[in-house]
C-alpha cells in the first residue's frame, strides 16, 4: 500500500503515507487555498444570501496558476480576436468563477482536514482511510494540485512532461517535478479504486 491507494471494502481508499508525504500533501493544499482565496465576501461574511448572489469577476485571473483552474469558458480571449467570444467568456465568468472557487476550496479544505485527523503511528506515518465521497474530492484536490504544479512547471502536454523526466538533479525545479509525478502516481491508483 505504501504511495498507492488500494480500495476498501464498501467504497472509499486507503494509502499509506510517512510524515513527509502528509506534509508535503498538506503543505501543496494549503498554498492551493491562498492562491485561490477566500470567497466574495471575504473571511467574515455577515450576509450568507449576499454571497450567494456576489458576481464574480469579469476578467481572467493573471496569475499563470488561477488561468490553469479558471481558463476561458470560449478558448483564450486573447488569443482569438473575436470580440463577442470575449464578452461570451466575461460574462460565463462572472456568474460562474465564484462557484468554481468555492468548490476548488471545499475540496482543498477536505484534504487539509483529513490529513489533520491522522494519527501518526510507530515508523512516523499514517494510513490514511477515505469514505467513496472523500476519495472524489480528494480526486479533485489532486487534480488541482497536479494542474497548479503543471503551470508553474509549463507543462501544456504529454511531451512536457516527458521533458520532466530528462531534467537533471542540479535542476532548481526537480523537487517540484517530483512532487509532480508523485502526485500523478497518487491520482491514478486513486481512480482506480472508484472504478467499478
Amino acid at each position: 500500500m505504501p504511495g498507492q491507494f488500494e480500495p476498501l471494502p464498501g467504497g472509499g481508499a486507503a494509502v499509506a503515507l510517512d510524515e513527509v508525504e502528509i506534509s508535503i500533501l498538506r503543505s501543496l493544499s494549503v498554498q492551493l487555498l491562498e492562491l485561490i482565496g477566500p470567497g466574495p465576501g471575504g473571511e467574515d461574511q455577515d450576509d450568507p444570501l449576499a454571497e450567494l448572489f456576489a458576481e464574480g469577476p469579469s476578467e481572467p485571473p493573471s496569475d499563470p496558476v488561477l488561468q490553469r483552474l479558471f481558463p476561458d469558458a470560449y478558448g483564450d480571449p486573447e488569443a482569438v480576436p473575436d470580440d463577442q467570444l470575449k464578452e461570451y467568456s466575461a460574462e460565463f465568468r462572472r456568474f460562474t468563477e465564484n462557484d468554481l472557487r468555492a468548490g476548488k476550496r471545499d475540496k482543498a479544505l477536505t484534504v487539509v482536514r483529513t490529513l489533520d485527523a491522522l494519527t501518526i503511528e510507530g515508523e512516523g506515518g499514517a494510513v490514511l482511510k477515505l469514505s467513496a465521497d472523500e476519495s472524489r474530492e480528494w480526486l479533485s484536490a489532486l487534480n488541482d494540485l497536479r494542474l497548479a504544479i503543471a503551470a508553474r512547471l509549463d507543462v501544456i502536454d504529454d511531451e512536457d512532461t516527458e521533458l520532466l523526466y530528462q531534467l537533471p538533479d542540479s535542476d532548481e525545479r526537480k523537487p517540484m517535478v517530483m512532487a509532480y509525478l508523485w502526485l500523478g502516481g497518487l491520482q491514478e491508483t486513486l481512480v482506480e479504486t472508484l472504478l467499478p
